[in-house]
């Protein structure tokens, strides 16, 4: 009941990604599953009880804080949801609480680790391609969604920048070094030709058919040279980006311009960053001064 509606909104209205309405709409139907075993059969029948019973039988099988918190972000969207457009009167997750998360350290590389994971991919045509990738991960600290959806037309090698552009984020124009220059004209020279076999097409990465590469993809090919390399973080694309960001920091760049490079406009979020810097000093003063 109301599913189809709340879907339309959260595509519609919200403009949600389609993975989130995904998670949205699979935490609803875990949520109504549970109820209808305790004989309630109407999600508009639902009382904060239920909730509270429903958020302790996931604790009860081990789910985590955050899994608990998102599946209680998405039943607190839907009544907001059913509040808004007359099908109830009275939210029943007025009262509940989120739980509270442990804030965690930032996790990234150390300079030695990057040097090392750029060493990881091989002369195949694969290897360049994915050489290009994290080099160019790492030279702009670029979100995943970002570098998937990046155009040849938003590299400009000559000047040594890439325009990043997406639909949540403001486009912006971040320099990139010399390795990944190297890595990108060297990708687009000898290894997308092959991957496309001469078809035209406008992004920058592609896969062995020689289409646009997804987001599962780029995942799948981060987590291959994160298993190579044996670090001590499990590798992500998130984890690339801390280490752009934790490195910048390192070498003196400032928290504005820090904040610019990487499209994020919460300053707030930087800090953490800036932190993750300030623990690292300590640690490296604490294991190097002989009166630490």
């Amino acid at each position: 009941m109301f599913i189809e509606d709340f879907e339309k909104y959260l595509r519609e209205e919200k403009k949600l990604s389609d993975n989130t309405v995904t998670a949205y709409l699979g935490d609803i139907d875990h949520f109504e599953r549970f109820v209808s075993s305790k004989g309630v059969h109407d999600l508009t029948d639902v009382t904060g009880s239920h909730i509270v019973a429903y958020i302790m039988e996931l604790k009860k099988t081990d789910k985590s804080k955050p899994t608990v918190n998102r599946k209680l972000t998405s039943i607190k969207t839907f009544y907001r949801f059913l509040i808004r457009n007359g099908h109830m009167t009275e939210d029943p997750t007025t009262e509940i609480k989120s739980p509270r998360i442990d804030k965690k350290e930032i996790q990234f590389l150390t300079i030695e680790e990057v040097d090392r994971l750029m060493s990881l991919p091989d002369e195949t045509i694969k290897g360049i391609r994915d050489k290009a990738i994290l080099e160019l991960m790492y030279a702009t600290g670029i979100k995943a969604s970002e570098l998937i959806d990046l155009n040849i037309d938003d590299c400009n090698l000559l000047m040594g920048f890439v325009k990043c552009s997406g639909e949540h984020v403001k486009a912006r124009i971040v320099p990139i070094g010399r390795p990944a220059k190297r890595a990108i004209e060297r990708y687009l020279d000898e290894a997308r030709p092959q991957f496309t076999r001469g078809r035209k097409g406008e992004r920058l990465f592609v896969n062995y058919l020689g289409e646009p590469m997804t987001r599962q993809g780029l995942w799948k090919v981060i987590k291959e040279y994160g298993e190579k390399g044996e670090f001590e973080v499990s590798l992500t694309p998130q984890i690339i980006r801390n280490s752009f960001a934790v490195h910048m920091l390192q070498n003196g760049a400032d928290v504005k311009s820090l904040q610019e490079l990487m499209g994020n406009e919460d300053v707030a979020a930087i800090q953490a960053y800036v932190q993750a810097t300030k623990s690292r000093i300590k640690d490296v003063y604490d294991k190097a001064h002989p009166r630490a």
